[in-house]
């Protein structure tokens, strides 16, 4: 179905695997209009409810986008290809699904721009993150400048963005750039795991949780509280509500089926 793309349905979680084995995985347009479009048509479906993103081989999550296309760009290209990708990563990060990132080997650049687009990021042992734009006379223009800060904070995210540094999976657990590390052999298992356990909760809470979070980032505290307030609210109308708080009044594991 897909060139760039390898995809693959365990029961309610899928596992999307960018795939340019030639490049490392390197991003050019046909595999972000090849994501988005993935993407979308996860995004409305009921019967998925977690999404992996990862890379296929065994050396690279993604190493960054293809120079071999932005070398010759002219501005008006090199804009369009940066709302492409914020397209596509934008779709990730707001899709009701939770996105986990199963970072098997380098995240470089758009690599780590795509893995930063994700809920939350498990690292092999053996991966590797840098922001090198800067070195090529660029910047990062897939949301680096905007989601490393948000996640490490700015003076971190100032200090790799302008020194280029890659940093091993250990280094970025400590900074907070990944939620977990793991050996390269169980990344897979260990992301299904994750994501299983989410499953077993209440999925519709879970995306109103999602909402409530991303959307309260960008706005003030107030104006979050009123959302966390309003999404609460919306959470007793569901029957996951009713369900889940008679069967631990009941003692009892709860049916949470709502999506």
């Amino acid at each position: 179905m897909f060139e760039h793309l390898l995809v693959e349905e365990k029961g309610q979680i899928a596992i999307v695997s960018i795939n340019n084995p030639k490049s490392l995985n390197a991003l050019n347009s046909a595999t972000l209009t090849e994501l988005n479009d993935c993407l979308a048509g996860i995004e409305g479906r009921k019967d998925i409810r977690v999404v992996i993103v990862t890379g296929a081989g065994p050396k690279s999550f993604v190493a960054g986008a293809d120079i071999s296309e932005m070398v010759d760009a002219t501005p008006a290209e090199g804009r369009a290809m940066s709302l492409l990708a914020m397209e596509a990563f934008g779709r990730l990060e707001k899709m009701p699904q939770v996105t986990i990132a199963a970072v098997n080997g380098f995240a470089l650049g758009g690599g780590c721009e795509l893995a930063m687009s994700c809920d939350i990021r498990v690292a092999a042992d053996t991966a590797s993150f840098a922001q090198p734009e800067c070195g090529l006379g660029i910047l990062p223009g897939f949301g680096g400048t905007q989601r490393l800060a948000r996640l490490v904070g700015e003076g971190r995210a100032m200090e790799l963005i302008f020194t280029c540094d890659r940093i091993d999976a250990q280094e970025a657990y400590r900074i907070g750039l990944v939620n977990k590390v793991v050996p390269k052999d169980e990344l897979i298992d260990a992301c299904v795991a994750m994501a299983d356990k989410i499953l077993s909760k209440g999925s519709y809470a879970v995306s109103l949780a999602k909402k409530s979070i991303h959307t309260g980032l960008d706005t003030d505290l107030a104006s979050g509280l009123l959302l966390e307030a309003s999404n609460f609210a919306l959470s007793f109308a569901s029957h996951d509500k009713q369900e889940g708080m008679r069967a631990f009044l009941e003692k009892r594991k709860a049916d949470l089926t709502d999506f």
